[in-house]
């Protein structure tokens, strides 16, 4: 653990704004700083401090409100800069019960490092109009820690901090990380100008008021993805791509970590209590 906090650390920056102070890390040599959005969020100014304690003006490129999500830019320095590692390999994705390490600026204490274990992964946990599915973390995650890296013991990020769950206000054990291949898809349309895109049924859903596990689709969009390929209103969709689906912030999950051409297997309870399977093909929406 020790020798991971060596070579993730001189990448994290603390970011300071007119309204209060966030991490970052930096994901690109060229300058390119991953953060939550709601640091930057209204600031009329960033700075970004570099963890030998130097500062430089930063600039906010783009961020997406509906993922929490925002890139920093600023010119490196000509010394270099240290950029961390990403596990944007499927094979690195988070486990439930791994080690989990969090750095960041908790109350303005810079470089701070805390560990525990990735508790839950694709936890759904609101952000702006949807339910991004988030690794649930122990580690220590306090005010400040927010767009900090969470990093597994190859050294590679795996998320950045976003959010507790609180009722005193501090932590209680329970954070939220925003996957990195989310984020980093997000980054990339950020860079490029573009807004960002992500899967597209055209259903909105509730859970059944019966009680039962699944989402009940309440609206369909004309001529939507979903519409083609034959859900009804009333459906109830009990798996999408084998997974359960306990209820429709998970579905909602789910479908948004689909990119558009993909393909979605739907089951589905029809009112008549027959099952059916759909297949739908992906659309795509703006975030």
């Amino acid at each position: 653990m020790e020798a991971v906090a060596d070579v993730v650390r001189p990448a994290v920056v603390q970011l300071e704004t007119n309204l209060g102070l966030g991490t970052g890390f930096v994901y690109d040599k060229s300058g390119l700083v991953l953060t939550a959005a709601h640091v930057i969020s209204g600031a009329r100014s960033v700075t970004v401090r570099l963890g030998n304690g130097s500062k430089i003006d930063g600039q906010v490129v783009g961020s997406d409100q509906n993922t929490d999500v925002a890139v920093v830019r600023f010119t490196p320095p000509k010394s270099g800069l240290a950029t961390v590692a990403l596990a944007l390999d499927p094979a690195d994705s988070p486990k439930v019960g791994q080690t989990a390490i969090a750095i960041g600026s908790p109350f303005g204490l810079d470089q701070t490092v805390t560990s525990g274990i990735v508790s839950a992964v694709s936890r759904p946990v609101r952000v702006g109009r949807n339910y991004v599915g988030m690794i649930q973390t122990d580690a220590p995650i306090n005010s400040g820690n927010s767009g900090g890296p969470l990093v597994n013991l190859r050294g590679q990020v795996i998320g950045i901090n976003d959010q507790i769950r609180t009722e005193s206000g501090g932590n209680l054990g329970i954070g939220f990380a925003i996957p990195i291949d989310l984020a980093y898809d997000v980054a990339v349309a950020l860079v490029a100008g573009r807004q960002p895109e992500f899967g597209f049924v055209g259903i909105q859903t509730d859970d059944p008021p019966s009680g039962e596990a699944g989402a009940l689709i309440t609206t369909i969009t004309p001529d939507s993805p979903g519409d083609k390929a034959g859900l009804r209103i009333g459906d109830v969709i009990t798996f999408a791509d084998g997974k359960p689906i306990t209820d429709f912030p998970v579905l909602q999950t789910i479908i948004r970590a689909h990119k558009p051409g993909d393909t979605l297997l739907l089951k589905v309870r029809r009112e008549d209590g027959k099952e059916a399977t759909i297949v739908v093909a992906v659309g795509k929406r703006a975030s």
